[in-house]
């Protein structure tokens, strides 16, 4: 496994959990010390027990030196980050390549060269193209084998799959990945077996039809809101049809992360490139940006119009609950343009405090708990539904806080009990998210 990353990490742990024997080769020093001295270099809930248990039994290894990890292997993922690149929103492969090139100069049997990593249409028949190009008396098959987990349910995700896609043209490849994963095929998880540019595009597609449901229930949200409708109710309704599924109509402040922003972006490029524009994508990519700017007018329109002076409490700052990532979380540019408005943000994250230091404004005070973020506050934000914040008692929240507004950006409150205890309360694209101050 060649990344020591999310991806990597993850899935090299669970295939030894499969009871596979995996060498993680990382090349970050600082990182690379703390996977060999048991310590997690990201927070996902189960792995840290999962890995320990591996390395324990003998089964997983971290280390530097690929011409010991490509000992014997049978398959080389390649799970190396590819960012966004900067300025025109393409996947920057210059990772992925330059570990390709690394392993063709190193392999010395035959293996499967596997993209774990989101790519591009196309790259795998270039991953090839290096691999002859560097080793032309190599024996290798390529294979792309995209990822498909959720951050804080990842290993669920990989143990009990919705399916396994592998895209290769060889036989011989099918084989080794076959019994790579036989502990799915006992279980009957479906493995769909495509072309590699087939199993390239299905991971972009899969991402950009979930970032549209999301984009889609935020704008029902909108209209809701307009029409005193409840969009809770809206998602239910529509949500019970088996042809449109309840998963990912969740109202909120837009999507963020490490995959729907950039794969979203990433399969505009690409069908740009191709001659066939994605007007959906392109759409769902443009309306969640101004989304995700747009939501701090909101918290300003419930500070009468200004935030100067004022102090706002943030509960969440991650993307999402159950991780520490903060890649294009909504809180980094609420947060920014709060502290741009004048006003004073102090903030608490159960997981992300660290994470966030380096992206959000110097001035923001981050806070031992939720009570402690609100102590004073004159109005209070929620944009990430950590469970702990959803057990909060209202009326703490009311004795703790200075003022009454409560912008509760993901629906964690019930409005009612807000409204009892004198919350001028908002929430998103409910008849009562505008529920004033009691009394």
């Amino acid at each position: 496994m060649i990344g020591g990353g999310y991806v990597g990490l993850v899935s090299g742990a669970c295939f030894a959990e499969f009871g596979n024997e995996v060498a993680v080769v990382e090349a970050d020093p600082v990182k690379l010390a703390a996977l060999q001295d048991g310590r997690m270099p990201i927070y996902e809930p189960g792995l840290e027990q999962l890995v320990a248990e591996n390395v324990k039994a003998g089964r997983l290894f971290f280390g530097d030196d690929l011409a010991e990890a490509l000992q014997g292997a049978e398959a080389v993922f390649i799970a190396v980050g590819t960012p966004s690149r900067r300025g025109d929103g393409h996947a920057d492969l210059s990772y992925v390549y330059a570990a390709v090139e690394q392993v063709a100069k190193t392999l010395n049997h035959y293996a499967v060269i596997v993209t774990k990593s989101t790519v591009p249409v196309g790259t795998g028949r270039r991953v090839a193209e290096i691999i002859r190009s560097t080793r032309p008396d190599a024996d290798f098959d390529v294979a792309s084998n995209p990822e498909f987990l959720r951050e804080g349910s990842a290993i669920g995700d990989f143990m009990r799959p919705d399916r396994v896609v592998i895209g290769t043209e060889s036989e011989r490849a099918r084989e080794v990945l076959r019994r790579l994963y036989r502990p799915l095929y006992l279980i009957e998880a479906p493995i769909v077996f495509t072309t590699i540019e087939t199993a390239e595009l299905i991971k972009y597609a899969a991402n950009s039809f979930l970032a549209m449901k999301v984009t889609f229930i935020n704008e029902m949200a909108d209209l809701c809101e307009k029409v005193g409708a409840d969009v809770h109710d809206v998602a239910r309704g529509i949500g019970l049809d088996g042809r449109i599924g309840r998963k990912f109509l969740h109202p909120g402040p837009g999507f963020g992360g490490s995959c729907f922003p950039k794969d979203t972006l990433a399969l505009v490029r690409i069908a740009q490139d191709a001659g066939a524009p994605s007007r959906l994508v392109e759409t769902v990519v443009s309306v969640n940006e101004a989304r995700k700017a747009g939501m701090a007018l909101r918290v300003v329109a419930a500070c009468d119009g200004s935030v100067r002076g004022k102090t706002i409490a943030v509960l969440g700052l991650t993307f999402k609950p159950e991780t520490d990532d903060m890649r294009d979380s909504p809180a980094i540019p609420i947060v920014s343009r709060l502290v741009e408005g004048g006003a004073v943000v102090r903030v608490f994250d159960p997981e992300g405090m660290s994470q966030a230091r380096p992206m959000l404004p110097a001035s923001v005070i981050y806070c031992r708990d939720a009570i402690d973020a609100a102590t004073g506050a004159d109005a209070l934000v929620v944009i990430t539904e950590w469970n702990e914040f959803r057990a909060i008692v209202p009326a703490k929240l009311k004795s703790a806080m200075a003022g009454s507004i409560v912008v509760d950006l993901r629906n964690v409150y019930d409005p009612v009990a807000m409204a009892q205890v004198g919350f001028a309360y908002r929430s998103i694209g409910r008849p009562d998210g505008g529920v004033e101050e009691a009394g």
